[in-house]
């Protein structure tokens, strides 16, 4: 199974901070998973399923308080990353359980397990794979699961 990492490669979460482009190595708890439901049924998985809206979003200001790292409702003029995308790649999502609890602002966000862009092209930070590994994935998960990153 191959995937693909943020383009600075894997550094320690100690030393993961937002915006720099790796992935955190450590291992991480599989919280929930979102799925475009006008473009995927639900995936078979032991994990809570949430269908994601056109309004969805994902906070990465370091600047927001108690929403950093959280899930936000869009439009917003806090920094954010879009989960309802035009391309593919977050048409299935798996929150993973980095820097949230509590979220400590600036050490890194919206690190997510999705589908895999091109011939898996890095990602900011996250863990992409192609859809039917990652459709394995979840049909094998369930909560209280984890991913590890590692070098």
């Amino acid at each position: 199974m191959r995937c693909a990492l943020g383009p600075a490669g894997v550094v320690d979460a100690s030393e993961k901070r937002e915006g720099d482009g790796a992935s955190p190595a450590g291992d991480w708890p599989l919280r929930w998973v979102y799925y475009r439901p006008d473009r995927e049924a639900a995936p078979n998985t032991g994990l809570p399923l949430v269908p994601l809206k056109p309004e969805d979003g994902w906070c990465d200001d370091p600047a927001s308080g108690a929403l950093y790292n959280r899930p936000i409702t869009t439009p917003n003029a806090l920094s954010h990353e879009r989960l309802w995308r035009e391309d593919h790649v977050y048409d299935i999502i798996v929150v993973l359980g980095h820097n949230d609890d509590p979220p400590i602002p600036g050490m890194g966000s919206a690190i997510f397990l999705h589908l895999k862009r091109g011939d898996y092209e890095p990602t900011e930070g996250c863990v992409a794979l192609a859809r039917e590994d990652l459709l394995a994935v979840l049909a094998a998960a369930k909560l209280g699961d984890s991913l590890k990153i590692s070098e």
